[in-house]
């Protein structure tokens, strides 16, 4: 049973990271025709340094529709002013309505959440080009939370998809990436559905117990390594909605497959200070972020 005291904490340290209105983009560009396929671009903020580094966001939420990107656009802008050009990423998400027997909103659609990821990464270069001009393509680094650092693991390990990957999904070579900076992510599906990690999400996304073992080689991302890409998780200890077992069981299977991931283990931290402006562990987050970049 968890403990009511860290539950508590987590519920303050959600109403702060929440707390924060929502910030404007600079730009918008559309990867898609639905509403969701969308990219929202910050400028980089302050003096100029020639061409920025451009760090992608992918917002977490559980792959589930009521969260959308809206709750990480501080965030956005934090990294915005810490000198970062940022692509803010929407993509497809869960049903809005309970169904497959579920007790509320469906995490993930299949494939589309992927479809979306995929096809996001593969454009932006074109669309940084003509949105966002100060930054620079060359230096790109991932980073997301919870569910978001799933995608955001997974969008780095296309190139070794299995080759009967849907179509779209794989690259045939690693992609042009300074790193990833996954942060609290459902970065081990069998381990977070053995946690429950956020009422059996992972499972959700992949389509339920029918279907779950045969589409995790496609969607795990402790399935795709070694990825050959730069790559650190940020983890709170004290995380009660992504345990730290998740990360270090990724962590682990990276270096069974002989690749080393950083694993930045934060004290007296729990989800959601993460992504919170207000909070000392993101500066780590944009500390962790710039030794990839810059």
């Amino acid at each position: 049973m968890t403990d009511p005291a860290a539950v508590e904490r987590d519920a303050a340290e959600a109403a702060s990271a929440f707390s924060h209105p929502s910030v404007a983009p600079d730009a918008a560009a559309a990867y898609g025709e639905h509403p969701d396929q969308v990219v929202e671009f910050y400028a980089p903020r302050g003096a100029a340094r020639g061409p920025a580094p451009l760090v992608v966001v992918l917002h977490g939420g559980a792959w589930r529709a009521p969260y959308d990107r809206q709750h990480v656009t501080p965030f956005a802008d934090f990294l915005a002013r810490q000198g970062f050009a940022v692509a803010n990423v929407e993509y497809r998400r869960g049903s809005p309505v309970p169904h497959q027997g579920a007790g509320g909103p469906v995490a993930g659609r299949w494939p589309e959440t992927f479809d979306d990821v995929a096809a996001a990464m593969d454009a932006l270069p074109a669309l940084v080009s003509a949105a966002l001009p100060q930054a620079d393509v060359r230096r790109v680094v991932i980073t997301g939370h919870s569910a978001g650092g799933h995608l955001a693991l997974w969008a780095a390990g296309r190139h070794v998809l299995p080759y009967d990957a849907p179509a779209g999904w794989r690259l045939p070579a690693p992609p042009l990436l300074r790193g990833v900076v996954a942060l609290a992510p459902i970065a081990d599906f069998t381990v977070a559905q053995e946690l429950g990690v956020c009422g059996g999400a992972s499972g959700q996304l992949l389509g339920g117990e029918e279907s779950f073992a045969g589409r995790l080689p496609y969607a795990d991302p402790a399935a795709l390594l070694p990825t050959g890409i730069a790559t650190t998780v940020v983890q709170g200890r004290e995380d009660i909605v992504v345990p730290q077992e998740v990360a270090e069981s990724y962590v682990a299977a990276a270096a069974k497959a002989g690749e080393t991931v950083g694993l930045t283990l934060l004290s007296g931290v729990g989800h959601f200070p993460l992504i919170d402006p207000a909070a000392d562990a993101c500066a780590v987050v944009s500390e962790e972020i710039a030794q990839l970049a810059w």
